[in-house]
């Protein structure tokens, strides 16, 4: 059978192929379109939730702030654990202060204090003492605390 050139059928075929060509586009767009709003609604969930934790972690700042004493000077707690000893044995002295430049402890103990939050040291009094805590601000504002250690 000879092959014989039909200018019909060839318009079917380019017709045909356009077709397929504006399908496959439409798919294609539908496609990448959905695939955005996928990415795009997954951004914005991350950022609500990114937003919501920096909120709330701002909060719990602030309140922690404010149970350390904010911007004020102050001595927060200044006690002794146990309040009563044996001769010999020791107890702890703990202190929290609050915008403090220095401490002091009186009667010395022979440990280091400096201006912390939440701190306690050692002492071993060989006689019922009360210790004195003093601090000082950076304007030179002083506050006292006391606690006393009993030693039987």
């Amino acid at each position: 059978m000879p092959l014989t050139y039909d200018p019909e059928s060839r318009v079917k075929l380019r017709r045909g192929m356009r077709y397929y060509m504006i399908g496959s586009a439409i798919v294609l767009a539908l496609a990448i379109c959905y695939v955005g709003w996928a990415f795009f609604s997954r951004w914005q969930h991350d950022r609500a939730v990114a937003e919501k934790a920096a909120a709330a972690k701002r909060t719990q700042d602030q309140q922690t702030f404010q149970a350390m004493g904010g911007n004020s000077f102050e001595i927060l707690a200044f006690y002794a654990n146990p309040t009563a000893i044996s001769r010999g044995d020791s107890a702890s002295l703990c202190y929290s202060v609050s915008n403090a430049k220095s401490i002091t402890l009186e009667p010395p103990s022979g440990v280091n204090v400096w201006p912390s939050y939440e701190r306690c040291v050692n002492v071993s009094p060989s006689k019922t003492t009360a210790y004195t805590l003093t601090a000082a601000d950076a304007a030179a504002h002083t506050k006292f605390a006391q606690a006393t250690i009993e030693v039987h």
